[in-house]
């Protein structure tokens, strides 16, 4: 069994490992990251396209054995919609059942997320608590997971970078490396 964590991670941060690191642990699993082509519940577009999220995963997360990138949202139709990952994933991988590692922020928009009921069928749903939300709690989940407390957010990281601040300790140095050698989030 491997845990799911998807998002847009646009860029994947510091805050986004050590959510993974504590699931990781407190599971005993590995995790497979899952950038989104294109989220539907996101307010705003991606800034860095699929293809550089997934660069910068990849880079975040190199050395670190119980950690992968998950490319399947990639080549799948837009929005990115969990059910539809979840069952191309059964396809591709019959008889592997996962764990959806839900946001505690993510866990009150579960009810608008597409055929949201049938996710219970594919995957195993554990939340995580978020700096500032509220204890997560819907009936699909059905454990939450404490992890530490660090409030980073990719919006925050693109807004520093636009300013020409400091994104150093925010992300990984590789991913540092990245944004600015492709010139992401000016």
């Amino acid at each position: 069994m491997e845990a799911l964590f998807g998002g847009s991670f646009d860029p994947v941060h510091v805050g986004h490992l050590i959510v993974a690191e504590a699931v990781a642990d407190a599971l005993g699993m590995r995790v497979r990251f899952v950038p989104a082509r294109e989220q539907p519940l996101k307010r705003t577009a991606h800034m860095a396209s699929p293809e550089q999220r997934a660069a910068m995963i990849e880079v975040a997360i190199a050395g670190n054995p119980r950690f992968s990138l998950e490319r399947i949202e990639l080549d799948l139709p837009t929005p990115s919609y969990t059910v539809r990952t979840l069952r191309a994933l059964a396809q591709r991988e019959p008889g592997n059942r996962f764990v959806l590692l839900v946001g505690g922020d993510a866990v009150r928009d579960l009810p608008s997320w597409r055929e949201a009921d049938a996710l219970r069928g594919l995957a195993d749903l554990v939340a995580f608590e978020r700096p500032g939300a509220p204890p997560p709690s819907h009936d699909l989940i059905g454990r939450t997971v404490p992890v530490p407390s660090l409030d980073i957010s990719a919006t925050d990281v693109r807004e520093r970078v636009a300013h020409g601040r400091s994104i150093r300790y925010l992300v990984p140095d590789a991913v540092r490396e990245y944004i600015t050698a492709h010139g992401l989030y000016r």
